[in-house]
């Protein structure tokens, strides 16, 4: 019996929901990454290969602020930027994580910025 580390758990997992969940231009992935420190969120078709729209954690202002609540306003920054691409629709790529803490909050602050999921 083989134990897994915390990333090849989280690889098995990203394979899994990567399978199911693709991006396109009509509907387009959200792809997020969370690191310890930051947390990073694109908006990507996957039929092309491109990156529609980006933000991440250090081009907002994070005073005062937990780290959900900076994920919140990097979902709220992601939303305005795929918006003003006319992205409306998308798909929510979890990429392996739990739909929990920062990456919830990340998903709330998009739908908050207008995009539906």
């Amino acid at each position: 019996m083989t134990t897994k580390t915390i990333v090849e758990a989280r690889a098995k997992r990203r394979r899994r929901i990567r399978a199911k969940v693709t991006g396109s231009a009509v509907r387009p992935r959200v792809s997020v990454f969370r690191s310890n420190r930051a947390i990073y969120a694109q908006v990507v078709d996957d039929a092309t290969g491109t990156t529609l729209a980006a933000a991440r954690s250090s081009e907002v202002d994070a005073s005062g602020l937990d780290k959900s609540g900076v994920a919140k306003k990097v979902g709220v920054l992601l939303a305005e930027r795929a918006r003003a691409k006319s992205i409306e629709t998308v798909v929510f790529d979890r990429s392996g994580y739990l739909y929990h803490g920062r990456v919830k909050a990340l998903a709330e602050g998009a739908r908050e910025g207008g995009l539906v999921f």
